[in-house]
């Protein structure tokens, strides 16, 4: 069995008396799109400068591709990409003459560089517009030549900070589908993101960081699971009953939450709207209505943290 792309062991970071990455284990399979979570200083950042070797571990083991980032720093370097937010190409040239200075920089061999280029570039959807100034490109097409600069380079371990920012939603959805094929084509990703929709809609699995700490890492259905209580949620407007007996004698439903005098949120592993139907006419309670959706990233993260500062209060 190959060993992970990515594999940290008690990653640790210290600045003077504030730890800021505290005892993090990260293991991360080729091919897989993994999201990083979690609020402003909850140390998802220097995990990340960890992992790429642009700062040294306190404490703690880092390997990437097999490689040790400080001991490898050039090795590691020419596999692994990183695309900010917002993707510093000169305005003033073209996509092609961007792609060629940073292959040179990279030290691509001079003969492969232009088929590297324009491979690349079929790739992203960006050859028709290879010879124009990257100063005419939109947000979502300087997003899409960062790929391209990814797969030019052949990249086998990129890190994506914000990467939907500040696009509409038909780039995005162009940005994320080849974001994926890149991921089938056997790259692996991290993506650093805020924007919870886009994180569902395409990772394997996310990360939780809170306090320098991971407090979560699985699949987004787990962790809708494991914190909200299920997957669906259903909205429940009833007279007459207290539904808070439902947990016990309906086993998909995780966790009931009342809202107030006729409405509750029930979470549950699957539909369940006729188990509560049933379960009310037979108590003698009026149903007034029932609503069901699956339970979003967003509404799982907000109680993830929400539930982390009441156990904080009470103690």
């Amino acid at each position: 069995m190959s060993r992970p792309v990515v594999e940290a062991v008690g990653l640790t970071k210290r600045y003077g008396a504030s730890t800021v990455v505290d005892g993090v284990n990260l293991a991360v399979d080729e091919g897989e799109i993994v999201g990083l979570l979690g609020p402003n200083g909850a140390g998802k950042t220097t995990t990340i400068l960890m992992l790429i070797g642009l700062t040294e571990p306190s404490a703690g083991s880092v390997r990437v591709l097999d490689l040790d980032p400080l001991r490898d720093p050039l090795a590691v370097k020419t596999q692994v990409g990183y695309l900010p937010d917002s993707v510093g190409f000169y305005d003033g040239m073209t996509g092609l003459e961007n792609l060629r200075y940073t292959a040179r920089l990279g030290g691509i061999d001079v003969s492969e560089i232009d088929d590297r280029i324009m491979t690349a570039l079929q790739q992203v959807h960006l050859d028709h517009v290879a010879n124009k100034r990257v100063g005419t490109y939109s947000r979502g097409m300087r997003q899409r030549l960062g790929l391209a600069e990814l797969a030019m380079r052949q990249i086998r371990l990129a890190v994506l900070d914000e990467p939907t920012s500040g696009l509409d939603p038909r780039s995005t959805d162009e940005l994320l589908d080849l974001i994926r094929a890149f991921a089938a084509d056997g790259m692996t990703l991290l993506i650093s993101s805020h924007m919870l929709d886009v994180v569902q809609s395409i990772c394997t699995r996310v990360a939780l960081f809170n306090k320098g700490k991971i407090g979560f890492m699985g699949s987004v259905e787990k962790f809708t699971n494991d914190v909200a209580g299920g997957s669906f949620q259903i909205d429940v407007a009833a007279r007459k009953i207290d539904l808070s007996a439902c947990v016990d004698i309906i086993p998909a439903v995780g966790a009931v939450d009342h809202r107030d005098k006729e409405h509750w949120m029930v979470s549950a592993t699957h539909d369940v709207r006729p188990e509560l139907a049933r379960m009310i006419t037979e108590h003698g309670g009026d149903l007034l209505s029932l609503q069901a959706h699956r339970a979003s990233l967003s509404e799982a993260y907000n109680r993830f943290f929400l539930d982390i500062e009441q156990k904080e209060m009470q103690q």
